[in-house]
Protein backbone atom coordinates (compact mmCIF):
# COMPACT_ATOMS: atom_id res chain seq x y z
CA UNK A 1 0.00 0.00 0.00
CA UNK A 2 1.29 3.44 -0.95
CA UNK A 3 2.14 5.69 1.98
CA UNK A 4 0.10 8.86 2.26
CA UNK A 5 -0.67 12.02 4.13
CA UNK A 6 -4.16 13.43 4.52
CA UNK A 7 -6.55 16.20 5.44
CA UNK A 8 -9.71 15.22 7.29
CA UNK A 9 -12.27 18.00 7.78
CA UNK A 10 -15.60 17.68 9.58
CA UNK A 11 -18.45 18.96 7.38
CA UNK A 12 -20.02 21.19 10.01
CA UNK A 13 -19.59 24.42 8.06
CA UNK A 14 -17.31 26.34 5.73
CA UNK A 15 -13.55 26.05 6.07
CA UNK A 16 -11.80 29.18 7.33
CA UNK A 17 -8.29 30.42 6.67
CA UNK A 18 -6.87 28.36 9.52
CA UNK A 19 -8.35 25.14 8.13
CA UNK A 20 -7.11 25.95 4.65
CA UNK A 21 -3.61 26.68 5.93
CA UNK A 22 -3.47 23.30 7.66
CA UNK A 23 -4.71 21.59 4.49
CA UNK A 24 -2.05 23.30 2.39
CA UNK A 25 0.66 22.34 4.88
CA UNK A 26 -0.57 18.74 4.94
CA UNK A 27 -0.37 18.67 1.14
CA UNK A 28 3.14 20.13 1.18
CA UNK A 29 4.34 17.68 3.83
CA UNK A 30 2.96 14.74 1.87
CA UNK A 31 4.22 15.75 -1.55
CA UNK A 32 7.65 16.84 -0.30
CA UNK A 33 8.15 13.35 1.17
CA UNK A 34 6.96 11.46 -1.91
CA UNK A 35 3.60 10.50 -0.44
CA UNK A 36 0.13 10.53 -1.91
CA UNK A 37 -2.32 13.02 -0.46
CA UNK A 38 -5.78 11.81 0.57
CA UNK A 39 -8.98 13.43 1.76
CA UNK A 40 -11.30 11.96 4.39
CA UNK A 41 -14.58 13.52 5.46
CA UNK A 42 -15.08 12.97 9.19
CA UNK A 43 -18.86 13.08 9.20
CA UNK A 44 -19.70 10.89 12.18
CA UNK A 45 -20.77 13.80 14.32
CA UNK A 46 -22.34 17.19 13.68
CA UNK A 47 -22.79 17.92 9.97
CA UNK A 48 -24.49 20.60 7.91
CA UNK A 49 -26.21 19.93 4.63
CA UNK A 50 -24.06 21.12 1.74
CA UNK A 51 -20.96 21.70 3.87
CA UNK A 52 -18.95 18.86 2.34
CA UNK A 53 -19.40 20.17 -1.19
CA UNK A 54 -18.44 23.69 -0.05
CA UNK A 55 -15.31 22.40 1.65
CA UNK A 56 -14.17 20.37 -1.33
CA UNK A 57 -14.74 23.35 -3.60
CA UNK A 58 -12.74 25.66 -1.32
CA UNK A 59 -9.85 23.22 -1.10
CA UNK A 60 -9.67 23.02 -4.87
CA UNK A 61 -9.88 26.81 -5.10
CA UNK A 62 -6.62 27.20 -3.14
CA UNK A 63 -4.92 24.44 -5.15
CA UNK A 64 -5.26 21.42 -2.87
CA UNK A 65 -5.79 18.24 -4.89
CA UNK A 66 -6.11 14.67 -3.63
CA UNK A 67 -4.93 11.45 -5.23
CA UNK A 68 -7.89 9.12 -4.65
CA UNK A 69 -11.61 9.21 -4.02
CA UNK A 70 -12.96 10.90 -0.91
CA UNK A 71 -13.53 8.55 2.05
CA UNK A 72 -16.43 9.22 4.43
CA UNK A 73 -16.53 7.88 7.96
CA UNK A 74 -20.27 7.25 7.85
CA UNK A 75 -19.54 4.52 5.28
CA UNK A 76 -17.11 2.69 7.58
CA UNK A 77 -19.15 1.60 10.61
CA UNK A 78 -18.36 -2.09 10.11
CA UNK A 79 -14.62 -1.45 10.46
CA UNK A 80 -15.10 0.45 13.72
CA UNK A 81 -17.38 -2.28 15.08
CA UNK A 82 -14.76 -4.88 14.23
CA UNK A 83 -12.05 -2.99 16.12
CA UNK A 84 -14.24 -2.59 19.21
CA UNK A 85 -15.25 -6.25 19.08
CA UNK A 86 -11.61 -7.25 18.99
CA UNK A 87 -10.73 -5.08 21.97
CA UNK A 88 -13.75 -6.38 23.85
CA UNK A 89 -12.77 -10.00 23.16
CA UNK A 90 -9.36 -9.21 24.65
CA UNK A 91 -10.97 -7.81 27.81
CA UNK A 92 -9.91 -4.25 27.03
CA UNK A 93 -13.30 -2.51 27.14
CA UNK A 94 -16.15 -1.91 29.57
CA UNK A 95 -19.54 -0.25 29.62
CA UNK A 96 -19.81 3.25 31.07
CA UNK A 97 -23.08 4.73 32.31
CA UNK A 98 -21.74 8.06 33.60
CA UNK A 99 -23.39 11.31 32.57
CA UNK A 100 -21.26 14.31 31.61
CA UNK A 101 -22.10 15.95 34.90
CA UNK A 102 -21.04 12.89 36.90
CA UNK A 103 -17.76 12.73 35.01
CA UNK A 104 -17.09 16.43 35.56
CA UNK A 105 -17.81 16.16 39.28
CA UNK A 106 -15.64 13.07 39.69
CA UNK A 107 -12.82 14.54 37.61
CA UNK A 108 -12.79 17.68 39.78
CA UNK A 109 -12.20 15.67 42.95
CA UNK A 110 -8.86 16.13 44.75
CA UNK A 111 -5.94 14.20 43.21
CA UNK A 112 -7.88 13.39 40.02
CA UNK A 113 -5.68 13.83 36.91
CA UNK A 114 -6.73 16.93 34.99
CA UNK A 115 -9.18 15.97 32.25
CA UNK A 116 -8.95 12.22 32.88
CA UNK A 117 -11.89 9.89 33.25
CA UNK A 118 -11.67 8.62 36.85
CA UNK A 119 -12.60 5.02 36.06
CA UNK A 120 -15.90 5.06 37.90
CA UNK A 121 -17.63 2.37 35.82
CA UNK A 122 -14.53 0.20 35.56
CA UNK A 123 -15.14 -0.78 39.17
CA UNK A 124 -18.83 -1.69 38.83
CA UNK A 125 -19.93 -5.21 39.71
CA UNK A 126 -21.96 -7.31 37.29
CA UNK A 127 -25.11 -6.65 39.33
CA UNK A 128 -24.48 -2.89 39.32
CA UNK A 129 -24.09 -2.92 35.55
CA UNK A 130 -27.37 -4.77 35.16
CA UNK A 131 -29.16 -2.12 37.20
CA UNK A 132 -27.67 0.75 35.20
CA UNK A 133 -28.46 -0.88 31.85
CA UNK A 134 -32.14 -0.67 32.73
CA UNK A 135 -32.02 3.10 33.20
CA UNK A 136 -29.64 4.44 30.54
CA UNK A 137 -27.64 3.35 27.48
CA UNK A 138 -23.95 2.69 27.92
CA UNK A 139 -20.93 4.03 26.14
CA UNK A 140 -17.94 1.75 25.57
CA UNK A 141 -14.62 2.76 27.09
CA UNK A 142 -11.14 1.41 26.59
CA UNK A 143 -9.66 -0.17 29.69
CA UNK A 144 -6.21 1.34 29.44
CA UNK A 145 -3.28 -0.27 31.22
CA UNK A 146 -1.09 2.84 31.03
CA UNK A 147 -1.59 6.38 32.32
CA UNK A 148 0.55 8.14 29.70
CA UNK A 149 2.15 7.52 26.34
CA UNK A 150 4.89 9.22 24.34
CA UNK A 151 4.82 10.19 20.69
CA UNK A 152 7.44 11.81 18.50
CA UNK A 153 6.34 14.85 16.57
CA UNK A 154 8.32 16.25 13.64
CA UNK A 155 7.80 19.82 14.83
CA UNK A 156 7.20 19.49 18.58
CA UNK A 157 9.68 16.74 19.45
CA UNK A 158 8.87 14.09 22.04
CA UNK A 159 5.48 14.67 23.59
CA UNK A 160 4.28 12.63 26.54
CA UNK A 161 0.59 12.89 27.31
CA UNK A 162 -2.18 11.39 29.38
CA UNK A 163 -3.98 8.19 28.45
CA UNK A 164 -7.15 7.41 30.39
CA UNK A 165 -10.10 5.07 29.82
CA UNK A 166 -11.36 7.07 26.86
CA UNK A 167 -14.59 6.47 24.98
CA UNK A 168 -14.58 4.20 21.92
CA UNK A 169 -18.31 4.32 21.21
CA UNK A 170 -20.68 6.93 22.61
CA UNK A 171 -23.92 6.00 24.31
CA UNK A 172 -25.85 7.12 21.22
CA UNK A 173 -24.05 4.45 19.20
CA UNK A 174 -21.71 6.82 17.35
CA UNK A 175 -18.07 5.77 17.12
CA UNK A 176 -15.76 8.14 18.96
CA UNK A 177 -13.17 10.17 17.08
CA UNK A 178 -10.16 8.61 18.81
CA UNK A 179 -11.06 5.14 17.55
CA UNK A 180 -12.31 6.11 14.09
CA UNK A 181 -9.23 8.15 13.21
CA UNK A 182 -6.87 5.32 14.18
CA UNK A 183 -8.77 2.70 12.19
CA UNK A 184 -9.17 4.95 9.16
CA UNK A 185 -5.56 6.11 8.99
CA UNK A 186 -4.31 2.52 9.02
CA UNK A 187 -6.87 1.37 6.44
CA UNK A 188 -5.95 4.19 4.05
CA UNK A 189 -2.20 3.67 4.38
CA UNK A 190 -1.80 7.07 6.02
CA UNK A 191 1.57 7.10 7.72
CA UNK A 192 1.89 10.87 8.05
CA UNK A 193 -0.59 12.99 10.01
CA UNK A 194 -0.30 16.77 9.74
CA UNK A 195 -2.88 18.75 11.73
CA UNK A 196 -3.29 21.68 14.11
CA UNK A 197 -1.31 21.63 17.34
CA UNK A 198 -4.53 21.90 19.36
CA UNK A 199 -4.91 18.17 18.64
CA UNK A 200 -1.52 17.21 20.05
CA UNK A 201 -2.87 16.34 23.54
CA UNK A 202 -5.13 13.63 22.08
CA UNK A 203 -2.34 12.05 20.05
CA UNK A 204 -0.88 9.79 22.80
CA UNK A 205 -4.29 8.14 23.19
CA UNK A 206 -4.47 7.45 19.47
CA UNK A 207 -0.91 6.12 19.25
CA UNK A 208 -1.51 3.87 22.25
CA UNK A 209 -4.74 2.54 20.74
CA UNK A 210 -2.97 1.84 17.44
CA UNK A 211 -0.43 -0.33 19.25
CA UNK A 212 -3.21 -2.29 21.00
CA UNK A 213 -4.84 -2.96 17.62
CA UNK A 214 -1.51 -3.93 16.05
CA UNK A 215 -1.65 -0.98 13.66
CA UNK A 216 1.27 1.24 12.61
CA UNK A 217 1.66 4.58 14.37
CA UNK A 218 1.98 7.36 11.78
CA UNK A 219 4.51 10.14 11.74
CA UNK A 220 3.06 13.27 13.30
CA UNK A 221 3.53 16.97 12.60
CA UNK A 222 1.31 19.33 14.59
CA UNK A 223 1.42 22.78 13.05
CA UNK A 224 0.73 26.12 14.77
CA UNK A 225 -2.78 27.47 14.48
CA UNK A 226 -4.07 30.65 12.91
CA UNK A 227 -5.29 33.04 15.62
CA UNK A 228 -7.16 36.34 15.82
CA UNK A 229 -5.74 39.61 17.13
CA UNK A 230 -6.48 38.49 20.71
CA UNK A 231 -4.44 35.32 20.28
CA UNK A 232 -7.49 33.03 20.30
CA UNK A 233 -7.93 30.31 17.70
CA UNK A 234 -9.46 31.73 14.54
CA UNK A 235 -13.21 31.20 14.21
CA UNK A 236 -15.93 32.27 11.83
CA UNK A 237 -17.06 34.94 14.29
CA UNK A 238 -13.78 36.78 13.58
CA UNK A 239 -15.17 38.36 10.43
CA UNK A 240 -14.08 37.63 6.86
CA UNK A 241 -12.20 34.36 7.37
CA UNK A 242 -13.81 32.02 4.81
CA UNK A 243 -13.23 32.12 1.06
CA UNK A 244 -16.84 33.12 0.52
CA UNK A 245 -16.68 36.03 2.95
CA UNK A 246 -13.31 37.16 1.62
CA UNK A 247 -14.51 37.02 -1.98
CA UNK A 248 -17.43 39.22 -0.97
CA UNK A 249 -15.00 41.96 0.07
CA UNK A 250 -12.88 41.63 -3.05
CA UNK A 251 -10.22 39.12 -1.99
CA UNK A 252 -10.05 36.09 -4.35
CA UNK A 253 -9.03 32.56 -3.42
CA UNK A 254 -5.68 32.91 -5.19
CA UNK A 255 -4.69 35.78 -2.95
CA UNK A 256 -5.72 33.86 0.16
CA UNK A 257 -3.50 30.99 -1.01
CA UNK A 258 -0.61 33.39 -1.55
CA UNK A 259 -1.02 34.87 1.93
CA UNK A 260 -1.00 31.39 3.45
CA UNK A 261 2.15 30.45 1.54
CA UNK A 262 3.87 33.67 2.59
CA UNK A 263 2.92 32.98 6.23
CA UNK A 264 5.12 29.86 6.15
CA UNK A 265 7.98 31.51 4.26
CA UNK A 266 7.09 30.27 0.78
CA UNK A 267 6.78 32.26 -2.46
CA UNK A 268 3.36 33.18 -3.75
CA UNK A 269 1.99 31.14 -6.61
CA UNK A 270 0.64 27.63 -7.08
CA UNK A 271 1.30 24.90 -4.54
CA UNK A 272 3.34 23.06 -7.14
CA UNK A 273 5.54 26.13 -7.55
CA UNK A 274 5.97 26.46 -3.79
CA UNK A 275 6.75 22.77 -3.25
CA UNK A 276 10.49 22.86 -4.18
CA UNK A 277 11.02 25.59 -1.56
CA UNK A 278 9.23 23.77 1.26
CA UNK A 279 11.38 22.81 4.27
CA UNK A 280 9.46 21.46 7.29
CA UNK A 281 12.19 22.46 9.72
CA UNK A 282 11.94 26.07 8.54
CA UNK A 283 8.26 26.43 9.43
CA UNK A 284 7.40 29.18 11.92
CA UNK A 285 6.88 27.83 15.43
CA UNK A 286 4.44 30.54 16.49
CA UNK A 287 0.75 30.92 15.54
CA UNK A 288 -0.05 33.10 12.56
CA UNK A 289 -2.14 36.16 13.45
CA UNK A 290 -4.77 36.68 10.76
CA UNK A 291 -5.50 40.18 9.61
CA UNK A 292 -8.04 40.56 6.84
CA UNK A 293 -6.11 42.16 3.95
CA UNK A 294 -7.32 45.07 1.93
CA UNK A 295 -8.73 44.32 -1.52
Amino acid sequence: MTSAGRFAPSPSGQLHVGNLRTAILAWLFAKSSGRDFLLRVEDLDRTRSGAEAEQLRDLEAVGVRWDAGVVRQTERAAFYDEAIARLTAEGRTYECFCTRREIQEAASAPHAPQGAYPGTCRRLSHAEREIRRASRPASIRLQADVVEWAVEDQLCGIYRGMVDDFVLRRNDGVTAYNLAVVVDDAAQGIDQVVRGDDLLPSTPRQAYLATLLGLPVPEYAHVPLVVNHDGARLAKRDGAVTLGDLAAVGIPAGRVRDLILESVGLPAGTLEEALPHFRPRSLPKEPWVWKTPRP
